[in-house]
């Protein structure tokens, strides 16, 4: 037969395993969200991103000064990078004749697509004057990009340092100086490169 004045303590010994327990959960549950929980890099830290489709991006040791580079827009009229001041950039140079430009394309469209009026993804094709129907036909079939042409292939010389070859991707700041670039091709709509953008919009100015 139980001693009757023994329950109190019985009961107060069980609430407080209960009340050891629930802590021990709490102090697990707490652990495990901490380790989950990765803080978004800092603007501008861009370096810490150069990972998975993004591995090849690269950042310039000391900011460049603001480009002088030139192109043709849709009308033919001549644009350069300080025309987009206020958005991101994603200058992008194409040829129709190299297989891994057109391999990436339809991922810039979708990247376009997905930042309306925050990020100009401008794809300059730098096809010769005589394939430039096909070019701009190409471009044609990946709204909502608009048809950028450099046919006298100035540009990947222009740009410092030069371009090694096609494609060659370079991102701007909205105040149009160059914060990062990746030769070759990737894939721009997938969550590697939009966390490049979102730090990229993060900047202050």
């Amino acid at each position: 037969m139980s001693d009757p004045a023994s329950m109190p303590r019985v009961g107060l010994l069980k609430w407080a395993l209960w009340g050891a327990a629930l802590i021990g959960v709490a102090v697990v549950v707490y652990i495990m969200a901490q380790a989950s929980f990765k803080p978004a890099p800092a603007a501008g830290d861009l370096k810490s991103l150069a990972k998975g489709e993004m591995a090849k991006l690269t950042t310039p040791d000391t900011p460049p000064a603001p480009p002088t580079i030139s192109f043709f827009d849709p009308a033919g009229k001549t644009v350069g990078i300080g025309d987009f001041k206020g958005r991101i950039v994603v200058l992008n140079m194409w040829a129709t004749w190299c297989a891994p430009c057109v391999a990436e394309m339809p991922t810039l469209a979708r990247l376009q697509a997905a930042y309306p009026g925050k990020v100009e993804v401008v794809a300059v094709s730098v096809d010769t004057e005589s394939s430039e129907s096909k070019a701009r036909a190409f471009i044609g079939k990946h709204s909502p990009l608009k048809f950028y042409s450099d046919p006298e292939m100035k540009l990947p010389f222009d740009v410092k340092p030069a371009a090694p070859g096609m494609p060659t991707t370079i991102l701007y700041g909205r105040d149009g100086i160059e914060r990062a670039r990746l030769s070759g091709d990737a894939d721009w709509s997938g969550q590697d490169a939009r966390a490049v953008v979102e730090a990229l919009l993060a900047e202050k100015g």
